[in-house]
């Protein structure tokens, strides 16, 4: 029996390969950037013999995409023991949520301390079982865990493309979480089609790979509050109902099965209770109502029609908080100002509800992720906050309830936040071209030229790392590590004889 064996040249020219690319891995693609093809999602087909159950991610989150691991069964909302418990089985638990893929798991109830029966023990998957009901495991209800040692999972923030929320526990929609494909607000009137950012039109929902609207026969302004909070903006305002009216009358929406129930205090939709199944009677839905509309109310930075003439009149009052260390807009380290001192906030308790009142403080939207550990930067001064708890509702981070005392707390542990931002469309303008990863490259710009959108280089005069921090920000990739020069011959922006025209960045 012949054995192949590989040079030791290509074997090192493979592991280098594989290093080169995982240093990139976590970053994700820039959106544009050609991703690796899915496989087509198909819903789960199973025996009448295996167990109905339903998943969520609760407890102290600080993303929409991790959580506890809680399992609905027999009328009831339980936990999963970490006996046994790896990445295979959170990869099932990921899928069955409609996420990609998982990312990590974690033992020891890091997200607190579940309630109810603890549903599995011992779980033993392979990570291609359609639900977690077909894993092996010591049966359902079956364990001698204590809640101490409630699993949690970080599940991967991309979709499954198709992806379609089947509800095998028809009778208890009410306690189930909303899960869908996608997510976005549509512009429906002309005057909102020409803006940037969107602030106003259709919320719509993709499930099983097709748009559709939602009844607005149980719809709540805390659903609105929600909505706009994901999109960037810090609150939602009335609209005018007539015009959405007519327009209904000449088109005839697709609805989505389910209304929505959120408190208002939700960071993410994915957060909120399905609703009541809208009822169908005679091939119509939504019998008497409309699709839901929402007005959001951008913050001032984003304001799509701001009133220049008028910015002078208006004195901006102190800010009482402010971000500071991220690489792109609306990141960065809390500070808050305290008797004339800016200072920092303890990560203890800190979570995506407290979060998200400094990011609609600020004029952002919700927020995506309360990060802890100094991820952001370690700040200087006092730490001003600790153990600080909000309802969600609060104007400010300085209203909520917090401990003065920081004994035991440093720099070390100082709380950020990464907000929701209003898609203003500037990443469109701009790409990096000719690189050896998604992260580098020359920088080109979209613009107008006889009446027509091309592309064309920058020229580098004056061209420094400066710069290329505002291209990297711009394109949502952090800081910028590098700027250099090369000499071609290339069109696009006429430069001086001394000046190369092509420039070349990479991002850390």
């Amino acid at each position: 029996m012949a054995i192949y064996k590989l040079p030791f040249c290509n074997i090192l020219l493979l592991v280098l390969f594989r290093l080169s690319k995982a240093q990139y891995e976590h970053l994700g693609y820039p959106s544009g950037y050609p991703e690796a093809v899915q496989d087509a999602y198909t819903p789960p087909e199973l025996a009448p013999d295996t167990p109905r159950i339903q998943l969520r991610l609760a407890g102290d989150k600080r993303k929409h995409n991790e959580g506890r691991v809680e399992v609905f069964y027999n009328s009831q909302w339980g936990t999963i023991c970490d006996d046994d418990f790896n990445i295979h089985a959170a990869q099932v638990v990921c899928r069955e949520l409609g996420y990609v893929e998982a990312v990590s798991w974690s033992p020891s109830s890091k997200y607190g301390k579940g309630e109810g029966p603890i549903w599995f023990d011992n779980l033993q998957c392979t990570g291609k079982e359609k639900t977690l009901a077909l894993c092996r495991s010591n049966g359902i209800g079956v364990s001698d865990c204590k809640h101490s040692e409630d699993v949690g999972v970080v599940c991967s923030d991309k979709r499954i493309p198709g992806f379609k929320f089947i509800n095998t526990l028809p009778n208890h929609v009410e306690n189930l979480d909303i899960q869908v494909e996608d997510v976005r607000i549509r512009a429906i009137l002309s005057s909102y089609r020409k803006r940037i950012p969107v602030t106003e039109g259709y919320v719509e929902v993709k499930d099983g790979g097709k748009w559709k609207q939602i009844c607005n026969a149980d719809w709540t302004e805390f659903n609105s509050r929600v909505i706009c909070g994901m999109f960037g903006f810090p609150g939602e305002r009335k609209y005018n109902t007539r015009i959405y009216k007519m327009f209904a009358r000449r088109r005839k929406p697709q609805y989505w099965d389910y209304s929505v129930n959120c408190t208002g205090s939700e960071a993410h939709l994915s957060s909120c209770k399905l609703g009541q199944v809208i009822s169908q009677k005679s091939n119509e839905t939504c019998s008497g109502g409309l699709p839901v509309v929402v007005s959001c109310v951008a913050g001032r930075a984003f304001a799509p029609t701001p009133m220049t003439g008028f910015r002078k009149a208006f004195r901006q009052e102190q800010p009482l908080v402010r971000l500071r260390g991220g690489a792109i807009v609306g990141e960065g380290r809390v500070e808050v100002l305290k008797n004339g001192e800016w200072g920092t906030i303890c990560d203890d308790n800190w979570s995506l509800l407290s979060a998200t009142v400094v990011c609609r403080e600020l004029g952002f939207g919700t927020a995506k992720e309360a990060l802890s550990g100094g991820r952001l930067g370690q700040g200087m001064g006092p730490v001003h906050m600790n153990e600080v708890q909000c309802s969600g509702f609060e104007k400010s981070i300085t209203e909520c309830s917090f401990n003065k005392e920081a004994l035991g707390c440093s720099h070390e542990e100082d709380a950020a936040v990464r907000c929701n931002v209003p898609a203003m469309g500037f990443q469109e303008r701009l790409r990096l071209s000719g690189g050896r990863n998604p992260y580098e490259g020359r920088v080109e710009v979209l613009a107008e030229k006889n009446g027509s959108l091309v592309w064309g280089t920058v020229c580098s005069e004056g061209w420094g790392t400066m710069e290329a921090m505002v291209v990297c920000r711009q394109l949502g990739l952090g800081f910028a590590s590098s700027a250099f020069q090369v000499r071609v011959a290339a069109g696009g922006i006429k430069c001086s004889a001394s000046a190369p025209d092509v420039l070349f960045i990479s991002s850390v």
